[in-house]
């Protein structure tokens, strides 16, 4: 299947969104195939997560060329580890896919339905849910907590591994030749 060709369907109707972009390899397809379905997102760079800092670097520099590239807004809502890990103190050794990660998707959420919020944005989603070091589950139960403190916003847990659309992230990454990361961002994720 040609993801451009894959329909989708955005709650509420609309063709603005702000998605939660977590590197330029997870986002390549989905934006592909919300711009072929006449959905523009603003591509909202929050992953305070991401060890070391040079990594962190190498991702949003990605992720500000495949915005450029895609002629889309990129908004970096800046960079800060400390209070990551304050957010996550206690969870240090949970193994990947338990009570850190959720924690980490609520505080990476959070920041993007309160920037969708303040720009008048009714959805928000993420491109998390493509990595296959993720729980999408996980990550819907997250977007599904913050939305509820938000009475205006949806949370759109979109499926991004299906229709075709991890086969066609896999070519965009090469045809583009993105930094594609061996690990999901943190110093804990790292280790495993």
């Amino acid at each position: 299947m040609i993801p451009s060709k894959l329909k989708i369907e955005v709650p509420l109707g609309e063709k603005q969104i702000a998605l939660h972009t977590c590197c330029a390899p997870c986002s390549t397809a989905i934006v592909e195939c919300l711009l072929a379905n006449g959905v523009r997102p603003t591509l909202f760079f929050y992953n305070p997560n991401i060890s070391p800092f040079v990594e962190y670097l190498k991702r949003k520099d990605e992720c500000v060329r495949h915005a450029q590239t895609s002629g889309l807004q990129f908004v970096d809502a800046d960079y800060d580890h400390a209070g990551w890990l304050e957010t996550v103190k206690g969870l240090e050794t949970e193994p990947e896919q338990g009570a850190r990660c959720l924690q980490c998707f609520i505080s990476r959420l959070m920041a993007t339905a309160f920037f969708a919020g303040k720009n008048g944005l009714k959805v928000f989603a993420t491109t998390l849910s493509t990595s296959r070091w993720k729980n999408i589950e996980q990550i819907k139960a997250a977007g599904e907590f913050v939305a509820a403190s938000f009475p205006n916003l949806v949370f759109w847990s979109q499926n991004w591994r299906k229709g075709g659309l991890i086969e066609r992230r896999n070519k965009l990454v090469q045809l583009y030749g993105f930094y594609n990361q061996s690990y999901c961002g943190c110093e804990f994720s790292n280790r495993e």
